[in-house]
């Protein structure tokens, strides 16, 4: 590709994020239940009290954040940004309004934008759980923000 993109690289071992809606923290609870041999392998992060939940529950290590509508979905944005989070599995609950879904749309976005995986319910988690990429490294190509941000400054 061109100096446009660089290619970067999801390790073998993949720092998650675990977030889900209130109404869907049971479901996710029980999908991490489902997948805990395979998540025991990797790293987890959580907001608030979705991270508390499924530590209580399924005896998962999940590194805490605040909880979402108290910036828990920003401090993930921000991870992702920074390389830590490579993975998400959102559980959102479509069907009730959020107080903070401008927060949740942020980290959609830039999920978007930095090329990130990202479940936002069961079916799409268990086939990127399962997927052949889970246990290997999977390069992918993000925009050089580095070379973006010196055009930019260059033409303004």
């Amino acid at each position: 590709m061109s100096q446009e993109y660089i290619t970067f690289t999801i390790g073998q071992k993949k720092n998650i994020a675990l977030i889900a809606h209130d109404n869907e923290k049971q479901k996710l609870i029980a999908w991490c239940k489902e997948h805990k041999a395979e998540l025991e392998k990797h790293n987890l992060y959580g907001t608030g009290t979705t991270a508390r939940m499924i530590t209580d529950q399924t005896g998962l290590t999940v590194k805490g954040y605040n909880s979402g509508p108290l910036g828990g979905d920003q401090q993930i944005g921000a991870k992702i940004v920074e390389g830590v989070i490579d993975f998400v599995i959102f559980f959102s609950d479509p069907l009730t309004a959020q107080p903070h879904d401008p927060d949740v749309k942020a980290l959609m976005r830039i999920s978007q934008v930095y090329d990130i995986p990202m479940a936002v319910n069961k079916s799409t988690a268990d086939f990127m759980i399962t997927s052949c990429y889970m246990n290997r490294d999977y390069k992918h190509e993000v925009i050089n923000f580095k070379q973006h941000i010196a055009d930019r400054a260059e033409t303004l």
